[in-house]
């Protein structure tokens, strides 16, 4: 029995098994079992196995963005709407049989946008072009799921699907457990808390499935036992998606209204260009971005280049940005901007900057 017929199988199982506490046992051990197979279909083809091409672009700019989603639903005419890239579109499917790379010019910063080809149910398995596509949404550093708003809510799921059976995490935190494995020692494990969802038993028997028997765990949050297996994988990738329906000149108003108030979703349509800044706006606060102007003593800020940086970020990474040496020379910096108390402010090199602050660094 090969690997895919033994994903079916536990699938198949963790379906018909009732959830109740008698099989909460059962159900954790199958779903070890399901995310170790899982984990094998991710990795490389060996020597000699299949081999097929990749989509191998070069990450530039500040910051990725992969487009996702099934064939026609407008990927292609996104990307020649909002960058200086032509991609071809065309009313088959299956137009884009490549990644196709282009560059969003937004408030100061360089966006790469990659239109991935379109992925069908099954891509997790390696359908179509779908092991490919996945690998390269786990490079980026925003998903824009692309569904076509004529057919409801059903794309979404299937596509969430595809992508949370190969470790993309959508719009979800990392689970609070501290994990370490020891080399002896047998299994320590603790809370900070009651947990609900799991206990000491349950945890053993996950780990035991993974073939460890000395380690330290610590749930700092009531998690699942998904959300613990996910931590011993090691491999999982939690990214923002902001959800994108197109076509929506094809549908009432009720139904823009009623997709437009769910979360993480925007509403667009890319042949009549209505709602695309609105959409721009919400990528550059999904991806955290800030920009950051400079000052030299004696000269106005200039305005007309900015670094563009990550909500967080402080001094230090200012001036890592600038040059690599000047932190080794930094004796304090003057910000202007909303990060201060008071504007201009002397700060030091942990100081937090906002966005669209001006900074001067005084070096020693």
């Amino acid at each position: 029995m090969g690997i895919l017929e033994k994903i079916s199988e536990i699938e198949k199982e963790i379906a018909r098994t009732q959830k109740n506490k008698a099989t909460e046992y059962h159900l954790g051990l199958l779903k070890a079992k399901l995310a170790k197979y899982r984990s094998t279909l991710l990795e490389p083809a060996k020597k000699g196995g299949e081999k097929g091409e990749g989509f191998d672009v070069l990450k530039s700019g500040d910051a990725r963005v992969a487009l996702i989603g099934f064939p026609s639903v407008g990927k292609s005419t996104m990307l020649s709407t909002l960058t200086k890239t032509q991609s071809e579109a065309a009313a088959y499917e299956f137009t884009t049989l490549t990644c196709i790379p282009g560059v969003i010019e937004y408030k100061g910063a360089n966006i790469q946008l990659l239109d991935l080809p379109g992925i069908i149910e099954g891509a997790a398995q390696g359908k179509g072009r779908g092991r490919q596509v996945i690998a390269v949404a786990r490079t980026a550093d925003l998903i824009l799921m692309m569904c076509d708003a004529t057919k409801g809510d059903l794309q979404k799921g299937l596509l969430e699907k595809e992508l949370e059976s190969v470790g993309i995490r959508l719009n979800r935190r990392k689970p609070n457990i501290y994990f370490k494995i020891k080399k002896g020692g047998g299994i320590a494990f603790n809370s900070t808390l009651t947990l609900t969802k799991v206990d000491e038993k349950l945890v053993q028997m996950i780990l035991h499935e993974y073939k460890i028997f000395n380690a330290e765990v610590l749930f700092r949050d009531d998690c699942t036992a998904d959300e613990l297996i996910d931590v011993i994988s090691g491999n999982r990738v939690y990214l923002p998606c902001l959800y994108v329906y197109n076509k929506i000149d094809q549908i009432s108003m009720e139904e823009v209204d009623r997709i437009a108030r769910q979360p993480f979703s925007v509403v667009v349509s890319c042949n009549m260009e209505l709602n695309l800044d609105y959409m721009l706006e919400k990528m550059w606060e999904y991806l955290s971005l800030i920009r950051v102007y400079t000052k030299k003593p004696g000269q106005p800020p200039d305005f007309d280049d900015c670094l563009i940086l990550r909500r967080g970020c402080s001094v230090e990474h200012v001036c890592h940005t600038i040059h690599r040496t000047l932190a080794a020379v930094f004796k304090y910096a003057i910000v202007w901007g909303t990060s201060t108390k008071y504007s201009p402010q002397r700060v030091g090199i942990s100081h937090i900057m906002n966005d669209e602050d001006v900074i001067q660094v005084i070096k020693k």
